[in-house]
């Protein structure tokens, strides 16, 4: 049962509509109303599962002004559902600062887990994940070397979110800090074009090349001791 004066968290799939919760499903029959990154997207999950409520969008751009209108609507005695373009919300995506003042507002934060990028593919990557840092969207610009710099200090895996227009850069860049690490990269996970590369970072470069690029990015990076099992394993 769904409580007014509460927000769920709900995971949507990353790409195959059959990968949502049964308890996801009747959470977003339920709610007053859905928070979604993008009103065009949601509409499609909700459509495809004949769910008919009001959508409000909450991103990047506008979630510190529309975050406190949305808190006295849930104070009011509404319920509503927070769900993102795809996978667990607020995980490299808007949500944080709304989960936030809801927490110092005393309202009650229900998650409704699911899908998630990131567990998928660290799931299939063979890497250890007893410890693994999350690093999401790396910098565009400022910033970028030096944070790479500094993670060239950690062995253990390490994870990345990455978009189709800096996949190539990313590789490149992996090439001249991460050169004998193990990586995998994942494009369009669950989705109908799904594929995993795995190799050093110069031999993914040079398949990267031979490929027509579009989708969404995971990049997992395999610890020193990791990459040496993997790489002659896979030889």
């Amino acid at each position: 049962m769904v409580n007014n004066n509460s927000i769920f968290v709900v995971s949507t799939p990353i790409g195959n509509l059959k990968d949502i919760t049964l308890r996801a499903l009747e959470v977003l029959n339920q709610v007053d109303f859905i928070i979604c990154e993008d009103t065009r997207t949601t509409v499609n999950l909700i459509k495809h599962y004949e769910i008919s409520k009001p959508l409000i969008s909450l991103n990047a751009v506008n979630e510190e002004r529309k975050a406190d209108s949305i808190i006295e609507k849930i104070k009011n005695g509404s319920s509503c559902a927070l769900v993102s373009d795809s996978g667990t919300p607020t995980i490299s995506d808007p949500g944080s600062r709304l989960i936030s003042l809801a927490i110092q507002e005393g309202i009650k934060v229900v998650p409704v887990p699911g899908a998630s990028a990131l567990i998928a593919a660290l799931s299939i990557s063979g890497t250890p994940s007893n410890e693994f840092l999350f690093v999401g969207f790396l910098p565009n610009k400022k910033g970028r070397q030096k944070k790479l710099s500094e993670l060239q200090k950690i062995n253990c895996t390490i994870i990345f979110y990455e978009s189709v227009h800096r996949i190539e850069k990313l590789i490149g860049e992996l090439c001249e800090f991460f050169p004998n690490r193990y990586v995998h990269v994942f494009r369009e996970l669950t989705k109908m074009f799904e594929e995993v590369w795995r190799g050093k970072p110069y031999e993914l470069k040079s398949q990267l090349a031979e490929k027509k690029i579009k989708g969404e990015f995971i990049v997992i990076i395999s610890p020193v001791n990791n990459s040496n099992i993997l790489h002659s394993s896979l030889e």
